[in-house]
């Protein structure tokens, strides 16, 4: 039984219509309604599991995400993870990690991968870690794209998080399953999703209905649609 995630989700989305924010899911059609998967995201917010999350709802689908150990080891934050079943990233045991995550797919789980790491300053996708292709080899499960855009303006790095931002767009686009063919490289289906990662992300930032409200409020942009963001090859330096 679900004891936590559900009252959790039902917590987000009260706050999501208090703070009147307006998210738009497209391609839900595409996330499986049993059977494991791995569901890979950019990254530009703190925030973004809360969506990935609301992305895969349609489906009524939960999704276990993989995120850091510091994040289990916090006293308010730690019961919360275990008690959705999260999964806890230890870098000094990744192997332990990857056995957890494999068995979850096996057991018809959808699991969240983020494969950019970290926070992209850029706004952009960066270059991406293997691990969510290689998860869904290993499990024989489909690998889904998906891309969120607009929570980076209430909370992302290097800027004051502003939780109580009210009327903020939320687009998460979610794309078709990539294929896992045998004896195509790791190295090479990352491309390919890195690829279908941008192809959604632009999209979705192609379609925002916001602009900037003046000069100083194009930080939420990427540079290459005229914002104020570091270029990829500064942000990642």
């Amino acid at each position: 039984m679900e004891l936590v995630y559900p009252p959790v989700v039902a917590l987000c989305k009260t706050m999501f219509r208090a703070l009147d924010l307006k998210i738009q899911v497209d391609g839900a059609e595409h996330i499986p309604p049993s059977g494991g998967a791995v569901l890979a995201s950019n990254h530009s917010s703190y925030l973004d599991f809360i969506f990935c999350g609301l992305g895969a709802l349609p489906a009524k689908r939960l999704v276990r995400f993989m995120a850091k150990k510091s994040v289990f080891d916090h006293k308010v934050s730690g019961p919360l993870m275990r008690g959705m079943r999260h999964i806890p990233v230890d870098r000094d045991a990744g192997a332990a990690s990857f056995r957890q995550a494999t068995q979850a797919l096996k057991d018809g789980e959808i699991v969240g991968v983020f494969p950019e790491a970290t926070i992209s300053e850029s706004f952009t996708v960066k270059e991406l870690k293997s691990g969510a292709v290689r998860l869904a080899r290993s499990a024989k499960v489909p690998l889904i794209p998906m891309a969120v855009w607009g929570p980076h303006r209430l909370w992302t790095k290097g800027r004051e998080k502003d939780l109580t931002k009210r009327h903020v767009p939320v687009l998460i686009k979610i794309g078709q399953a990539i294929e896992i063919p045998k004896g195509v490289s790791p190295d090479a289906l990352t491309a390919t999703l890195k690829e279908r990662l941008s192809d959604l992300l632009d999209a979705a930032q192609r379609a925002y209905p916001d602009k900037p409200s003046g000069p100083d409020d194009r930080w939420w942009l990427p540079a290459h649609l005229g914002g104020t963001a570091p270029l990829p090859q500064t942000a990642a330096v």
